[in-house]
């Protein structure tokens, strides 16, 4: 069904923009509205864009936890959500909703781009979130809530926004039944490959504004202190992709805040550092969407010295304006990495495994990378989430990894250091 955006005139006056996208024919559908905040009012989203501080707020839905499992050849990783009533439901892992009539079951995967949009295509359209690809009971899904990652400022123009449909090789473009803030939604949708596209247009190319994410890792096994740090768009699926490479080089993700104001694909932005430290290969980081299954940019970053810390500051080329500031403290580094001292992952989990069974991290995202790295199979995933208390569950997945050997151990020990640095350095420390 066609749809127009509509700009509420009594809000516009306030710098609050309430953007509806309302059906050609009558509806009695809910107004949805988001704060954009105070933006500057000669916002024409062209090159004196000011970066104002983002002040999206994206809707507050009761979160599912998916189960993983893997396809017959092993080669993708998917998500079973057991949606339990009528209702609408975000999945905890990819952001994905849904809207449902009943009780029902779903399986989603990310996909890639790239194997679906044709040359021509990527001339005309940019991904604006993750590609999915999607099963479901049909006639039971109300709507999709497809997370993209494109900031709602006041003046970005909505008609480019498009919902791209592949089937049999051939791509479809519908409409949003609604744009809000993190996603667009997409009523009585048909299954199979769905992802939010935004319309290039030269004169709003380099100006459209970006939700992003910096991710920083620490190379355990380098000199000194060495860290990657990545610039992406604000998509689980590339995020997700990131850190399973950094976890296989023995990283360990550092946690940081995202950048407090949008971003623009295309510009550059220059990494400095508030102490002597080494930036390779430049100091500039372009800001670029690249598919799951590509390389994503980022910079190195020796430190020689992280006694007392150091600042990290980013900018944009363009004009110097300040999008992201973190404080790098001697704390977040993990000295051990650098010492004769570190533990292995086989005396890491016997030493700590009454403190593990109590408190081990995020369960569903550590049973991700172990399947990942083919370290336990879908049987003895399930036998570990069929288990009662969270405590349990740790003790039979630690008892599982120890009777696999060393090499399953380390892995699980290196997947801690990335997810839960913080409770690795304390039992360390014991």
């Amino acid at each position: 069904m066609a749809a127009r955006s509509r700009v509420s005139p009594e809000r516009r006056s306030s710098g609050l923009a309430v953007r509806e996208l309302v059906p050609d024919e009558a509806s009695t559908s809910t107004e949805v509205s988001y704060d954009f905040g105070q933006f500057y009012s000669s916002l024409n989203m062209d090159s004196s864009w000011k970066g104002s501080r983002c002040h999206c707020v994206g809707e507050d839905l009761p979160e599912v936890t998916p189960r993983r499992t893997r396809d017959l050849l092993g080669h993708h990783t998917a998500y079973r959500a057991h949606l339990p009533a009528a209702g609408v439901f975000r999945c905890s892992v990819t952001g994905l909703g849904f809207e449902v009539k009943s009780a029902v079951t779903i399986t989603y995967r990310y996909d890639t781009w790239t194997t679906h949009l044709s040359e021509a295509d990527q001339e005309m359209w940019m991904p604006a979130g993750p590609l999915f690809h999607i099963k479901a009971q049909p006639g039971v899904v109300r709507a999709v809530h497809l997370p993209h990652f494109i900031c709602l400022a006041e003046d970005v123009n909505t008609s480019l926004c498009s919902v791209a449909h592949f089937e049999s090789g051939k791509m479809t473009l519908e409409s949003p039944t609604r744009l809000i803030a993190f996603s667009a939604v997409l009523e009585n949708p048909s299954f199979s490959a769905l992802g939010v596209l935004w319309r290039k247009i030269r004169s709003t190319l380099y100006s459209l504004p970006v939700h992003s994410l910096v991710l920083i890792f620490q190379q355990l096994r380098a000199a000194s202190t060495t860290l990657h740090l990545y610039l992406i768009p604000d998509d689980n699926s590339v995020k997700q992709a990131i850190e399973e490479q950094e976890v296989n080089w023995n990283s360990k993700r550092i946690p940081k805040p995202p950048p407090f104001r949008a971003l623009f694909l295309g510009r550059d932005y220059r990494v400095t550092s508030t102490k002597q430290a080494e930036i390779t290969p430049e100091e500039q980081l372009p800001f670029c969407y690249k598919s799951l299954n590509e390389q994503q940019p980022f910079v190195e970053i020796y430190i020689a010295d992280m006694e007392e810390g150091t600042g990290l500051h980013m900018t944009d080329t363009h004009d110097g304006t300040e999008v992201w500031r973190a404080s790098l403290r001697s704390g977040d580094i993990d000295h051990s990495a650098h010492s004769l001292k570190t533990s292995s992952g086989a005396t890491f989990v016997r030493k700590h495994k009454i403190a593990l069974c109590s408190a081990m991290g995020p369960l569903s995202t550590i049973l991700l990378h172990l399947r990942d790295a083919d370290v336990i199979n879908s049987d003895e995933e399930e036998e570990v989430r069929g288990q009662g208390a969270s405590k349990e569950k740790n003790r039979v997945l630690l008892e599982l990894v120890e009777k696999k050997g060393l090499e399953a151990q380390e892995r699980l020990y290196q997947i801690l250091q990335a997810l839960n640095p913080y409770l690795v350095k304390d039992l360390e420390r014991r």
